[in-house]
């Protein structure tokens, strides 16, 4: 018990060194020291260990403890990053979708009834674009441009009880061309081409309208402030109605409309009873090569072609081939024009290991306006044996 005085006399005098900034001054005793790699017992004599620090002095001399050896500096290092990087990983922040902090920043710069309107504004024009003016509809609407610029365009009489699709032969006897002008009718020819050709090109246009509408309210859409557009939503509106508009009239045009008459096709024919006719442009669907069966042998060809929708009545159809990369005046006659009556063909007497180019059409009517396309294959026939007598073999076949 008698230690007790001279232990908090020695804990008192150890504090101070510590804590003073010229640091301790040099022992002269053999006591208890601490050193880098811990306290270290000094003693010859056999006596009670005592701690020259108590837990008041290392809370206040914290900032002079003595340092650290450096591997137990680099554990300390590692398992402080990762306490750092599990905060992180278990902070909801992180979590957060990415659409959903840019909406939350968005609801910053409006007042609540303000961001009400935004969101229902957003919302209808997100439907608008996803049902009215999706990317679908548009790839659809582009693959029927394509099929119309391929399709063959005529004039079809018909008398004004009948609607369009209701022409048959028993119908419409041929005694109705007998009765039009053939002069007047080559011009009434003439206006359907150029009919044909202005509506496919105001197709063309009113499809461009349409991308090009969808993508700027698109960019619209994907702003990232929503002032700007509360601010343009009259135009908005605007430019919805106007896209629906044309989106109404590009569905109206693509199918060939009634031709307008200036003159009467059908001369005076005295006490004849003028029947009534009207004139209107058809459409049908183009001509195409079946590519896999379509197929060539050494010195000929098989040819089939199809079209999408069968007609009621049997097609006459041009063929025509050519060779490519002709090399004399002989080679340059291997080509023709071939009339058929079906839907496929053999074209024979073609020469071995060369390419031909083959083109097939609806052969030319009476009432045909406008053909702007035909499908093209080309084929190379297969090698031919070759020229001179065979090698002979030297010696006897060996067993095997």
């Amino acid at each position: 018990m008698t230690l007790q005085p001279a232990y908090l006399a020695l804990q008192a005098a150890s504090s101070r060194e510590r804590c003073s900034p010229q640091g301790p001054p040099p022992r002269k005793d053999r006591g208890p020291s601490v050193g880098v790699n811990g306290p270290e017992i000094t003693h010859t004599h056999k006596q009670p260990q005592v701690s020259p620090v108590g837990s008041r002095g290392l809370s206040d001399c914290s900032r002079s403890w003595p340092t650290l050896h450096p591997s137990l500096q680099t554990m300390s290092f590692q398992v402080t990053g990762l306490g750092l990087d599990k905060m992180k990983l278990d902070s909801p922040q992180s979590f957060l979708d990415q659409e959903e902090v840019e909406e939350a920043e968005d609801r910053q710069l409006l007042e609540p009834e303000a961001w009400r309107t935004y969101t229902a504004r957003r919302n209808a024009l997100r439907e608008f674009l996803t049902c009215d003016l999706s990317p679908h509809l548009l790839k659809r609407h582009h693959a029927r441009m394509e099929l119309l610029r391929k399709c063959s365009y005529h004039i079809e009489i018909l008398p004004k009880h009948l609607a369009l699709g209701d022409q048959n032969p028993l119908v419409l006897p041929s005694t109705m061309f007998q009765l039009i002008d053939p002069w007047k009718f080559q011009r009434m020819k003439k206006v359907g081409t150029a009919q044909t050709k202005i509506q496919l090109l105001l197709l063309g246009d009113l499809l461009e309208q349409l991308d090009h509408g969808r993508a700027q309210l698109d960019a619209l859409l994907e702003s990232p402030d929503p002032r700007p557009f509360l601010a343009g939503w009259a135009l908005v509106e605007q430019r919805l109605a106007d896209l629906s508009a044309v989106m109404d009239n590009f569905l109206a045009m693509m199918v060939p409309g009634r031709l307008h008459i200036k003159h009467r096709l059908v001369s005076d024919v005295g006490a004849t009873k003028i029947p009534h006719i009207r004139l209107m442009l058809s459409t049908k669907m183009p001509v195409m090569f079946d590519r896999k069966e379509s197929v060539a042998h050494q010195d000929w060809v098989t040819l089939r072609w199809f079209v999408t929708i069968q007609p009621a009545m049997p097609e006459q159809f041009e063929l025509r081939f050519k060779l490519l990369d002709p090399r004399t005046q002989q080679e340059y006659l291997q080509r023709g024009i071939i009339p058929v009556a079906a839907c496929t063909f053999d074209v024979h007497n073609l020469l071995p290991n060369r390419v031909y180019k083959f083109t097939v059409k609806r052969a030319e009517s009476y009432t045909l306006v406008y053909e702007p396309w035909r499908d093209s294959l080309t084929l190379q026939t297969k090698p031919g044996p070759p020229e001179g007598p065979p090698p002979r073999r030297l010696g006897k076949p060996g067993r095997p």
